[in-house]
Formats: C-alpha cells, structure tokens, sequence
C-alpha cells in the first residue's frame, strides 16, 4: 500500500507536478483541498518558515506527514521584493495581472544590465506536526525582468522572467520544458532524491 501525504496547497498544478514525481516512491499525494483545513496564516519573514507553517498546519489537520512550498520572486534592484510577498505584491486582494503592472512600472527606469531576477522555491516535508527536523529543499531559476510581457503560458510572473538559456520569457515554454529549469522543479528533484535515500 503506498504511503499518504498531504500536500499543503489546493493548487492543481502542483498537484499534479509533485504526484508527477513522487509516484516513482510509491506515494499518494492529497491536496489539503480534500480536507477541512483552515488556510494557514504565512507569518513568517522568509520563504522557508512560511513553508514550515503550512506543512505543520496541514500535518496537525490530517495526521499525515504533509509537504509544503512557498516561493516567489526576488529582483536585485528592489533589494529582493517582491519576495515573500509575491503574490499579494500589488494588495491583498491583487491578481497576478496587477503584481505584473506594479512590478514593470517599479522598474520603468531600470536598464537591462540591472534587471537580474531570480525566482526562489523553498519545499519542506514534515512527518507530524510536531517534527523538530523537517526536510527542507531549495531551488532556484536566475533570470532578467522583461520590459513587456510575453507569452500565454505559465502563470504568476513567467510572462515577464527572461530565460537567458533558452532566449524567452518563462510564459513562452513548453510546460514540460519549464519543469525542468525551474525553481519548483529543481527543489522537487532534490526532494524526491533526498526521500529515496530516507
């Protein structure tokens, strides 16, 4: 029978990518969706404890060990914002088209040479809410904020992440392409590694 974790996202995208990936391990991922989970509150300052909270917050719901990601984008000539606050960048309330507009009138002014961007995903597997020694994998994608959006693809921010290895915005690669070199891709395989080996 294969093991049950719960995944701290209601997002079907990362569903299916981290299920993707984790099959190979015998594993079931459930999204917290299927659960009466209240939404954790990510009071942390920095990628990784807001991933903590919501691991642990889905691990104390369920009774199941839980994995947890929180990511965002960090752009150098605003001294790494939005950060931790990428996806509420333009108010609580804001959808990824307002984060996009405030980003690129933020950097109106800004020249190519400056415009160095990388995006940041932090993923954390607990096995109860209590576990005092979390697996905690890291990835990272360097990249330039775009002047101009392009692209129809991806979501959040890809239409303006310049890919200097494949000359193209983010939102203009093939899904699975993106998987690949991308910061929550990276930070998967170093999870499914390190899982193999526990």
């Amino acid at each position: 029978m294969s093991r049950r974790i719960v995944l701290a996202t209601g997002n079907a995208g990362k569903v299916r990518e981290l299920g993707a990936l984790l099959a190979q391990l015998d594993i079931e991922i459930i999204p917290q969706s299927e659960f009466d989970i209240p939404e954790a509150d990510e009071t942390g300052l920095t990628f990784v404890e807001n991933a903590i909270i919501k691991a642990r917050n889905a691990a104390a719901h369920t009774g199941l060990p839980a994995i947890a990601d929180d990511s965002g984008l960090e752009v150098d000539c605003l001294k790494g914002a939005p950060g931790i606050y990428s996806a509420r960048y333009a108010g609580v309330n804001s959808n990824s088209q307002d984060n996009v507009k405030k980003l690129l009138t933020e950097m109106k002014d800004v020249p190519d040479t400056e415009r160095t961007a990388r995006f940041q995903c932090l993923l954390v597997f607990m096995e109860h809410d209590e576990d005092p020694t979390p697996l905690i994998c890291q990835g990272s994608w360097e990249g330039r904020i775009l002047h101009e959006q392009r692209g129809e693809g991806g979501f959040g921010y890809d239409p303006v992440f310049y890919v200097p290895t494949h000359d193209c915005a983010s939102a203009e690669l093939m899904p699975e392409t993106k998987n690949q070199l991308s910061h929550r891709g990276q930070a998967l395989k170093k999870l499914v590694a390190t899982m193999k080996i526990i």
